[in-house]
């Protein structure tokens, strides 16, 4: 059982983290003088930010990877010559841009870079349209379900297990966006394996495709992602490991019920007050959990993507509308490509997303100020007011239940008018 704790204890070390991207070309530029504010208690934003700090009185060390005994930085034969870079986003909630960093091998910079966007947000709102439009709507309506539940009972997990980001130093936050945030487990990494091979389980049988290709593709998507999350110093290795597993294990439960759920979602006539209903109750409870924070607002931002686009899958089936294929015309072959095809897959896209843009700016523009009259609060600063729940939760369920409405319902039937079904 020790040389268990032990073990992990290791996997959490930051030290391991700060090895990884030394040898991934990161380097920092903290210097000794520059430490000083490491011990210092804050005064405000949440408990969460002091755990990212060194106890008070501690020895000063150097920062953001400069840790003590490290060699200096060096620019060797034949390597690249070192490009000092910023962090990625400023700090959700103090604002703070972070310390310069260096950066010695470009290639990794970049790949980690677009390996942590896989895990976003703001990739899946635009992959899971794509795959709806494009592609298979029952499985995309399917890929759906998993990621708001792998990410919401990720997010729930962080805020009781409460673990604090890697420490910097020795880690070099090339991220910063989520630094305040919790921990344990990592959601990317969650999210980086259930829907990669979600993916590749919904469609193995129902599309025809080498399966070896595709379990490839899922394996080093997960890959990438999680790999990144270490690179970009805003988890442990214990942290990805837990997600992945955790993500595992969601999905040895959830995938078998899928049919009984996607059926009850599509056909039962009480599943719209029972869409609603759950998503609104599970983004009340998770508000619960902690202080506000843009995690709390990216919950329920998932939750009310997912029961919009629930909702439309309701009404389309009711409406006849999107029908799926018949078991007879399985499996599915893709179609050859061509201009042809790629234009119009493009022209979707396009016109799509302009769409849900205008959507979220117009709902975003009226339901904010109403939210505020409604529970009486001052909507002049939005980011103060969009930090008391009464705001944030129904802002975000109004705003994106909408858009993932649209996405499945009007953005469709807008299609078949201008002939790009």
């Amino acid at each position: 059982m020790e040389k268990l704790r032990e073990r992990l204890r290791y996997l959490q070390d930051p030290h391991l983290v700060a090895r990884f991207q030394h040898f991934c070309g990161v380097r920092g530029t903290f210097s000794r003088s520059g430490a000083g504010k490491a011990g210092e208690k804050p005064t405000g934003v949440r408990r969460r930010i002091a755990d990212l700090n060194l106890k008070e009185g501690s020895e000063s060390p150097p920062q953001n990877g400069a840790a003590g005994g490290a060699p200096e930085l060096r620019e060797e034969n034949g390597s690249e010559a070192p490009v000092k870079v910023k962090p990625l986003r400023k700090n959700s909630l103090t604002g703070d841009a972070g310390q310069e960093f260096l950066i010695q091998n470009r290639f990794l910079y970049y790949m980690f870079t677009l390996g942590t966007e896989l895990g976003n947000e703001s990739f899946y709102i635009t992959f899971f349209p794509f795959i709806m439009w494009n592609v298979d709507v029952f499985i995309s309506r399917r890929l759906v379900m998993v990621w708001v539940w792998v990410m919401y009972l990720g997010q729930c997990t962080k805020d009781v297990v409460g673990w604090s980001r890697p420490a910097s130093p020795p880690v070099v936050k090339v991220e910063m966006f989520y630094n305040c945030e919790y921990s344990m487990p990592s959601t990317h990494a969650m999210s980086g394996t259930a829907i990669p091979f979600s993916l590749f389980l919904l469609t193995y049988g129902r599309w025809e495709y080498p399966s070896s290709l595709g379990f490839c593709l899922a394996l080093s998507w997960c890959l990438l992602v999680c790999s990144s999350r270490i690179y970009l110093g805003m988890h442990s290795v214990l942290d990805v490991i837990a997600g992945v597993l955790y993500s595992v294990l969601i999905l040895i439960f959830f995938l078998p019920a899928l049919d009984l759920i996607d059926d009850f979602n599509l056909n039962c006539r009480f599943a719209p007050l029972v869409i609603i209903s759950l998503h609104l109750g599970l983004g009340l409870f998770s508000f619960t959990l902690d202080t506000w924070s843009t995690s709390r607002g990216d919950t329920a931002q998932i939750l009310g993507t997912g029961a919009g686009v629930t909702l439309a899958s309701h009404v389309n089936q009711r409406l006849g509308l999107l029908p799926d294929p018949t078991p007879d015309r399985l499996p599915l072959s893709f179609p050859s490509l061509g201009a042809g095809l790629v234009a119009a897959a493009v022209m979707r896209l396009v016109v799509g997303v302009l769409v849900l843009v205008a959507t979220r700016a117009l709902m975003k523009a009226v339901t904010i100020p109403l939210v505020c009259r409604v529970f009486g609060i001052p909507s002049d600063d939005v980011r103060k007011a969009r930090q008391h729940m009464e705001v944030e939760l129904p802002y975000r369920y109004i705003v994106y239940g909408t858009v993932g409405f649209n996405v499945l319902f009007l953005v469709p039937l807008l299609f078949s008018h201008l002939q790009l079904s």
